[in-house]
């Protein structure tokens, strides 16, 4: 098979990174993290004092921005300025950081640039909220993941309290929430489900299923 693209959408917590992590190593193909692009963004607003919330503040802060993802022993690495911030951007404010410069216009054609420049070049797997809407709408298969908030809010529980993080699960379960809310109701390529999309629902799937799934329809 020649260069293909796989497009992964679908809310917070539904399983998309975990799938198409898997997926591009049984694949032996690229696995893009777009999300990790935006927690990026975030992360350079908060530790430079720019307001992630003020869009004049994050468009101010995107001339200083630049981001690459490089691959070391088969890991995706994300390098902010040539840092490695891949563990950096996994925390809860960066997260909702992340959910409010994706809003923004002038942080999404940045992002969708370097995005569609790695798919020119590479068979990918890529996974966030607008691929097959808006990044690849051309890719060869298109998924929409999704699970039940509860389900969601559990996941991402048992992920942080693996990690030695505190956290809540009511407020977790808020915070989904409010991400699906903000996804689906910014103004430019908001979450929805690609009209030629296949939506798996992997609430009572295991991730080998969905994985298994997906290489069906390959």
């Amino acid at each position: 098979m020649e260069r293909f693209a796989i497009a992964i959408d679908g809310p917070a917590g539904a399983g998309k990174s975990t799938i198409a992590k898997l997926l591009a190593k049984r694949l032996n193909i690229i696995y893009v993290d777009t999300g990790a692009m935006y927690r990026a963004v975030a992360l350079y607003c908060i530790e430079n004092a720019f307001d992630y919330n003020k869009k004049e503040d994050v468009e101010r802060a995107l001339e200083n921005i630049d981001i690459k993802i490089v691959y070391q022993d088969d890991n995706q690495r994300i390098l902010l300025n040539n840092r490695d911030v891949t563990d950096l951007i996994r925390t809860g404010e960066v997260s909702k950081g992340s959910s409010a410069v994706a809003t923004i216009y002038a942080v999404r054609i940045k992002m969708v640039e370097l995005q569609r420049n790695i798919a020119k070049e590479n068979s990918v797997v890529m996974d966030g909220r607008d691929i097959g809407t808006y990044v690849l709408p051309d890719a060869n298969l298109k998924i929409f993941l999704t699970a039940s908030v509860e389900e969601r809010a559990r996941r991402r529980y048992n992920e942080l309290m693996e990690k030695g993080i505190e956290c809540n699960l009511e407020q977790i379960k808020k915070e989904i929430e409010q991400r699906d809310k903000n996804d689906s109701s910014r103004e430019f390529a908001p979450l929805r489900k690609a009209d030629d999309a296949i939506e798996i629902d992997t609430t009572n799937l295991t991730i080998e299923e969905v994985v298994e799934k997906i290489i069906a329809l390959l």
